[in-house]
């Protein structure tokens, strides 16, 4: 039997125990090495419902050593160090020939960890179509790094690729917790000039400043769109990547942007509401040619490379964002309920297993 950490029903969480993964072909099986709790996770608990939600194990932040390797499987053997992305598409799947590999099967059917299969918070992972979806962890990238890698880092930068940050461009971030300092770090390799972070949590702030940050704004000094169009000279922003804030800073960043070619990237979950309301002078009656653009953040194999990459070169250093550490697979359960009380310290836990 596998022991792991789930939701029962929505807002019931605890211990489960599921019967021994077996291996496909194209599949691996893994023991964690360490994990980390994500806001997506309390949203699944306590917002989400379904019956692909009752009795499921949580979590898809991980990296693992590989204890069984699938007969498909070519170019990981048992033994290897992997990092794990948080978005595993099935890749033979033909609808990735249509559009984006997140939704090929149905939407977000390439985020399938604690979903559409039980998550990574338990004694073992089982990782589908491994050779396109699992990346080795480098010697010389940190294991802190690395989780952070599988989905605050793929994630964060996606807002500016959502965007399309071009060199010069100015660029606001909505909200400064994990998300949107990686958003911060990935608009500044992109090419940002004046890049606006807004948030109020002193470590956060730093750590904005660190990555990139030009300007810290705060919703306690006034309304956040008359400071940005104050800081830019009344020109508005190239692009607003949205990581926090929920409608409230959907609408700010829409009405924060140039008419005529401004972005805003959406990558926060918003769970509160069942609608979202738009002010029309913000979209000018939809002729103001502004483009709102969202959706999960990219995955796979190369995807995760790339980060690595990244790391690797010491272009940026995603384990930053960890202030929290604990260990041992019993720690996921007090690591979880610290993402569901956020203390003012928080950024990111780690719960490491070896």
């Amino acid at each position: 039997m596998i022991k792991g950490f789930g939701v029962y029903s929505k807002g019931n969480v605890g211990w489960i125990e599921r019967k021994d993964y077996v291996c496909g072909p194209d599949d691996v099986i893994a023991k964690p090495i360490a994990l980390a709790p994500c806001s997506s996770d309390v949203h699944t608990a306590y917002e989400m419902e379904g019956p692909h939600l009752i009795n499921r194990i949580l979590g898809h932040e991980s990296i693992g050593r590989l204890i069984e390797v699938g007969s498909n499987v070519k170019d990981f053997k048992v033994g290897d160090r992997v990092v794990i992305p948080c978005t595993t598409p099935t890749w033979k799947h033909p609808g990735i020939q249509d559009g984006t590999h997140q939704d090929a099967g149905g939407p977000f059917a390439a985020i399938n960890f604690s979903s559409y299969e039980d998550g990574t918070f338990a004694e073992k992972i089982k990782v589908r179509s491994a050779d396109m979806n699992l990346a080795l962890l480098p010697d010389d990238v940190s294991i802190e790094a690395a989780v952070m890698a599988t989905d605050m880092m793929t994630t964060g930068f996606y807002g500016s690729e959502l965007g399309d940050v071009k060199f010069g461009d100015t660029v606001v971030v909505f909200g400064i917790g994990p998300i949107g300092l990686m958003a911060v770090a990935g608009a500044k390799l992109r090419g940002a000039g004046q890049l606006i972070a807004i948030g109020t949590r002193p470590n956060c702030v730093a750590l904005a400043k660190e990555y990139g940050a030009t300007d810290i704004l705060s919703y306690k000094d006034g309304d956040l769109v008359e400071q940005i169009m104050e800081r830019t000279n009344g020109r508005g922003a190239d692009v607003a990547i949205v990581a926090g804030g929920g409608v409230e800073s959907l609408n700010n960043a829409l009405a924060s942007v140039k008419a005529g070619y401004g972005n805003v990237a959406m990558l926060e979950v918003i769970t509160e509401t069942e609608t979202l309301e738009i002010p029309n002078a913000y979209a000018g009656g939809f002729l103001f040619h502004k483009t709102i653009r969202g959706g999960l953040c990219p995955g796979g194999r190369r995807r995760m490379e790339r980060l690595l990459s990244m790391i690797q070169s010491k272009r940026v250093d995603p384990g930053k964002l960890i202030t929290h550490k604990f260990d041992g697979l019993e720690s996921i359960e007090e690591a979880f309920h610290l993402m569901v009380d956020k203390p003012r310290d928080l950024i990111k836990p780690i719960v490491y297993l070896e």
